[in-house]
C-alpha cells in the first residue's frame, strides 16, 4: 500500500481500526503530525509511526461536528453586534442604570 503524506486539514481512516480521523497539524522540522479523532481525541504521531499506519484518504464526514456539539447556529458570532429593524425607533436610545457583570470600583 502506497504511503500517504500528511495535508494538514485532511481525513484518513485507519484501515486497521477503522477510526476517522483529521490531520490538524504537520511539523516537518521536528517529522510530528498531530491528528485528531473524529470523537474529539487528539493524538501526536512522528513520521515513522505515520508510515506504519495503513490508512486511506477519505472525504470529510458529513457528522465531524456532532462530537463537538455544534450546529449551524454556531456559525455566528456572538460577539457581532445585533441590528433592530427598525433603527429610528426610540427604544434604542435608551440606556440602561446599570451595566450587569461589572463591578463598580
Amino acid at each position: 500500500m502506497k504511503m500517504l503524506s500528511p495535508r494538514v486539514g485532511a481525513w484518513y481512516q485507519d484501515l486497521q481500526t477503522k477510526a476517522v480521523l483529521e490531520v490538524v497539524d504537520w511539523d516537518p522540522s521536528s517529522l510530528t503530525i498531530e491528528t485528531q479523532y473524529l470523537d474529539g481525541e487528539v493524538s501526536e504521531y512522528d513520521l515513522d509511526e505515520w508510515r506504519e499506519m495503513l490508512l486511506t484518504e477519505i472525504e470529510a464526514p458529513e457528522d465531524w461536528r456532532a462530537p463537538f456539539e455544534l450546529d449551524d447556529d454556531d456559525l455566528l458570532d456572538p460577539d457581532l453586534p445585533i441590528h433592530p429593524e427598525d433603527w429610528a425607533s426610540p427604544l434604542n436610545s435608551i440606556e440602561p442604570d446599570a451595566m450587569y457583570g461589572v463591578d463598580d470600583l
